[in-house]
């Protein structure tokens, strides 16, 4: 991906990617993913507010990148782990989400600094100002689809996906809701469904805490849909005895199939906050996933 040049309130040099934008036409004019739905997280913690002198952009809040990241798994149950850390920590300002002012919210991650990189960054190029970052499977609307995933609002979610820390993600507001006035849509991990191709990386649920391969999420809006978001609501979906004693067990593919399951009983929450009605009422764990869709197929 294209990388660009930024400075932090210190002065240091960032590096940092843009994946989506909420206007139509700045998205068009960089090259980037029509995001509308970020704009509804103006006013709030998850949105910085930064500062532009020609090509160069100043960030108030930025990342560590210095911490080794741990994940210690519970050797009887995998989960929750007995220990976790991020291996990038955003300090009290940083949000990926920034703005100039203008009205205009960018999907803006810091991927690389003086102090290192992000776990989930393969190779940082800066001669060419390009670098290459890890992507992982999953399913929108039946289709196959390629992402990259650059932060998380807690620090347990972060340590799974070896993203940096970023809290003021939390403040995004439409937990448990894809509606017009939520900035979020939903990710749902199949926890103890079908495996992807096992990932030595250690990415993702299962695989960093059971060693086993990388669950294939599902996405509940695909990019280029007005109701898309980058903001991942993340919705943990468990199989229930019921559909393991009914042979009902399969590989999802879209919400709408999760909606139809959980009608049957064949699928439940993980989580315990507010409940989803795309997802037959599925509750959302509270976490912020910042998750961008750079292919489908």
């Amino acid at each position: 991906m294209p990388i660009f040049e930024g400075r932090t309130a210190a002065g240091a040099a960032t590096e940092y990617i843009v994946t989506e934008s909420s206007d139509k036409a700045d998205a068009a004019a960089r090259g980037v993913t029509f995001a509308p739905k970020l704009k509804l997280a103006l006013g709030t913690k998850a949105v910085q507010t930064v500062t532009k002198d020609g090509d160069v952009v100043t960030f108030p809040g930025t990342v560590d990148f210095s911490p080794k990241s741990s994940l210690v798994p519970n050797k009887k149950t995998g989960f929750p782990p007995v220990s976790f850390r991020p291996g990038s920590v955003g300090d009290a300002t940083y949000s990926p989400l920034i703005t100039t002012g203008d009205g205009i919210v960018l999907d803006a991650p810091q991927i690389a600094n003086d102090t290192g990189q992000g776990d989930y960054v393969v190779s940082v190029d800066r001669a060419a100002k390009s670098a290459v970052l890890n992507a992982f499977g999953g399913y929108v609307n039946g289709r196959f689809n390629l992402y990259i995933r650059t932060d998380g609002s807690d620090p347990l979610l972060a340590s799974l996906e070896s993203t940096t820390f970023a809290k003021n993600l939390a403040a995004a507001p439409g937990i448990g809701s894809n509606a017009d006035t939520s900035s979020r849509s939903a990710i749902s991990p199949i926890v103890n469904g079908p495996l992807g191709k096992k990932n030595p990386r250690r990415q993702g649920l299962q695989s960093a805490l059971l060693g086993q391969g990388q669950p294939l999420n599902v996405e509940q809006e695909p990019a280029g849909s007005p109701a898309y978001s980058p903001l991942w609501d993340v919705t943990p979906v468990v199989w229930t005895k019921k559909a393991m004693k009914a042979h009902k067990v399969t590989l999802i593919k879209s919400s709408a199939q999760i909606a139809d399951l959980a009608a049957k009983g064949y699928v439940t929450s993980l989580g315990a906050k507010k409940a989803n009605p795309g997802l037959g009422g599925l509750k959302a764990i509270g976490f912020v996933s910042n998750c961008s869709i750079v292919s489908v197929y």
